[in-house]
């Protein structure tokens, strides 16, 4: 799956495709390029289920808005409840230390319970971040197959993904390629012109990832088949 994964943005025409991909890179602070990437890797999705060997091109790029307008959606739906609870826990955490430092007088006691409370959140954002990290790929992909926002809400079908080996594997592979990544980001930020290559690193190394997330999915979930008959075509 590592090595699958590290080879697909490599294959067809990606020279083309990388340019195209790390211009919009470059310019997703824009917000409409950044949602056009989302769209595009929501279409590498449903073609590595869909068993295409090669990335697709960029071609509608209406449905590719649509779809990563949509994707989104869907990631912010997924990461809403996290943050939420989250929220409310420090919250509650930061209201009894105010509580307790209204009580005495003993401030230097409740700055270091503020320091504490701090440091405690700190390791419980982690596990937050993680969770929506986990959840998001595989509703991605689920609403790349059916084409409807309602899929990657389908806890049905995405929850046997979710609790797979395979899945976890997947979504752990990326890290080792989130450090290799930030390993050639340093080494290419040293000179301008490194620099100017970081976006069409960081798209390469993102069509990678969710190459492995497919690919896993499809393991998994055993679907297979021809992608939307109105979707990218590929190179």
């Amino acid at each position: 799956m590592f090595e699958d994964g590290l080879s697909y943005p490599a294959r067809g025409d990606w020279l083309g495709r990388t340019v195209i991909g790390g211009l919009l890179f470059a310019f997703s602070f824009l917000i409409v390029p950044a949602i056009l990437v989302t769209g595009y890797l929501i279409d590498a999705l449903e073609r590595t289920v869909a068993g295409d060997e090669e990335p697709p091109a960029f071609a509608d790029w209406g449905d590719l808005f649509v779809r990563g307008l949509v994707g989104t959606v869907i990631g912010i739906v997924y990461s809403v409840v996290p943050l939420v609870v989250f929220g409310g826990v420090a919250f509650v955490l930061f209201g009894v230390i105010g509580v307790a430092g209204g009580a005495g007088d003993a401030g230097g006691a409740v700055a270091g319970l503020g320091v504490v409370a701090l440091l405690l959140l700190g390791l419980l954002f982690i596990p937050v971040v993680f969770l929506i990290y986990y959840l998001v790929p595989a509703a991605l992909t689920n609403y790349a197959i059916e084409g409807e926002i309602g899929a990657a809400f389908d806890f049905g079908t995405i929850k046997p993904i979710l609790l797979s080996s395979e899945y976890l594997v997947a979504v752990l592979l990326p890290l080792v390629v989130a450090v290799l990544l930030w390993i050639a980001t340093s080494i290419l930020s040293v000179t301008i012109v490194g620099l100017l290559l970081v976006p069409f690193l960081q798209f390469y190394g993102q069509l990678a990832v969710f190459r492995m997330f497919g690919s896993a999915f499809r393991t998994v979930s055993g679907r297979s088949g021809a992608a939307r008959a109105g979707g990218v075509t590929a190179d």
